[in-house]
């Protein structure tokens, strides 16, 4: 599978995540602009050693991405109405999620409305933490695909 992050802020969640990425042989890709320097030491320290174990690829234009895969893919957010449960995962589902403070791009929930989905939550919440939500759904992924990782210890 591959995760997508649009426009992410916070470094230490982008390292959580190339972590969680590293240990399920999950690729990486990261919509510019970062609100954070690669570089950056909590993005280093959050991600420990991982970063290097990592297929990390940066974009500018998600939509143009989208269009040369021939991936299913799905966006993740907290406005969708159907739930990450009732979607079908292939061992090749792209995973997008938004940035921490605004999200995706209102843009996209009318041009991919049938690839939205949503983590359950009580209504009073705004949202998960974006690390958290990226591993429910990618185990969720994998569960369905009998944890069918790149390359896994015997």
């Amino acid at each position: 599978m591959i995760i997508v992050l649009y426009k992410p802020e916070i470094p230490q969640n982008t390292g959580n995540i190339v972590r969680t990425c590293s240990v399920t042989g999950t690729d990486l890709v990261l919509v510019r602009p970062l609100g954070f320097e690669t570089t950056d030491r909590y993005l280093k320290r959050a991600g420990l050693d991982y970063w290097n174990e990592v297929n990390i690829k940066y974009i500018d234009d998600l939509p143009s991405y989208l269009e040369k895969q021939n991936k299913p893919f799905y966006f993740f957010s907290s406005k969708a109405t159907k739930y990450y449960t009732d979607i079908s995962y292939t061992e090749d589902t792209i995973l997008i999620f938004g940035s921490e403070s605004s999200g995706l791009d209102p843009s996209f929930y009318k041009t991919y409305e049938s690839q939205l989905a949503k983590i359950p939550m009580i209504n009073s919440a705004r949202c998960l933490n974006l690390s958290n939500a990226v591993s429910i759904v990618l185990y969720e992924g994998l569960r369905q695909t009998g944890f069918c990782m790149k390359t896994q210890t015997p």
